[in-house]
């Protein structure tokens, strides 16, 4: 790879991920110019977009780490769920592949790719280390259920955002009137 497509690949690739961004389908964006001619099928831009993530919450971890050392699970969680509002798009695509992979290759790879994500997840949240398949086969349990907690975490904010947001909405009218009661007493 010259160092001419090397920075044409990387700036497809980040058209991918606005798009992506900007359309949370889940879909590959294989219809943007240049997609198909850079990358050749949905696995290899997958493969981009599945590392693109893994590299960035392995370094996210890393930074919750520093800040938050003696509570690892909890930055192992606060790392995934900031990843994933970070880069909606990558996030979206990785789920729908994982539940509709495209063929047996692309299942093949993300079950490669998800298990060595659970197993980084628990590691680094101190629940499990790996010295055999055993372990490893632990360790991927264990990264599967601080993901499940990472991704109900989410759940629970975006309806306590939601909600707060309806109330907010319903009580400004009352509380602008409140507060200009408030002030006019206030300058009597």
């Amino acid at each position: 790879m010259t160092w001419t497509s090397f920075h044409h690949r990387g700036e497809i690739l980040r058209s991918v991920i606005r798009i992506a961004d900007r359309r949370r389908d889940g879909l590959l964006p294989m219809d943007l110019a240049g997609v198909r001619e850079t990358f050749g099928d949905e696995l290899a831009l997958y493969g981009a977009l599945s590392l693109r993530w893994h590299t960035r919450l392995a370094g996210r971890i890393e930074r919750e780490l520093m800040h938050q050392p003696l509570d690892l699970e909890g930055a192992v969680i606060t790392a995934w769920r900031a990843m994933a509002e970070e880069l909606p798009g990558i996030r979206a695509i990785l789920d729908h592949y994982r539940e509709q992979p495209v063929d047996a290759a692309m299942a093949e790879a993300i079950a490669k790719a998800t298990r060595k994500e659970h197993i980084l997840l628990a590691i680094m949240a101190g629940r499990a280390s790996v010295h055999d398949s055993r372990g490893a086969a632990l360790a991927a349990e264990t990264g599967a259920r601080i993901e499940q907690r990472a991704r109900a975490l989410d759940a629970v904010i975006a309806a306590a955002r939601s909600s707060s947001e309806v109330r907010e909405a319903g009580l400004r009218p009352a509380l602008r009137h409140r507060l200009g009661r408030l002030r006019a007493a206030l300058a009597a």
